[in-house]
């Protein structure tokens, strides 16, 4: 199993964690809280964790052509929903 990692500056990250499972949760199963979420998609899946400074995000996934699908879904709709945060791309390690 690969992963990836990348955090996000900000103070509004339980307000962003709580916005995309929301999302997601019309197509996947979600669990969440506003402070931690969970989901699976068929590629892959994340973690968020939120705190006063930042927002935490993990994904997995079985091989490198899924990961980077996990990748560009959780980042995709994460900066559409941060937009005011004007913020071009993660730094996935």
């Amino acid at each position: 199993m690969l992963a990836a990692n990348a955090e996000l500056a900000t103070t509004s990250g339980s307000k962003y964690l709580v916005q995309l499972f929301k999302h997601f949760a019309h197509k996947i199963e979600v669990n969440y809280s506003e402070t931690h979420g969970e989901c699976t998609f068929d590629f892959g899946t994340a973690s968020l964790d939120a705190d006063k400074e930042r927002l935490k995000i993990a994904v997995t996934a079985p091989d490198e052509e899924k990961l980077s699908c996990a990748k560009s879904v959780v980042e995709s709709h994460l900066l559409r929903f941060a937009f005011r945060e004007e913020i071009d791309k993660l730094d996935w390690h």
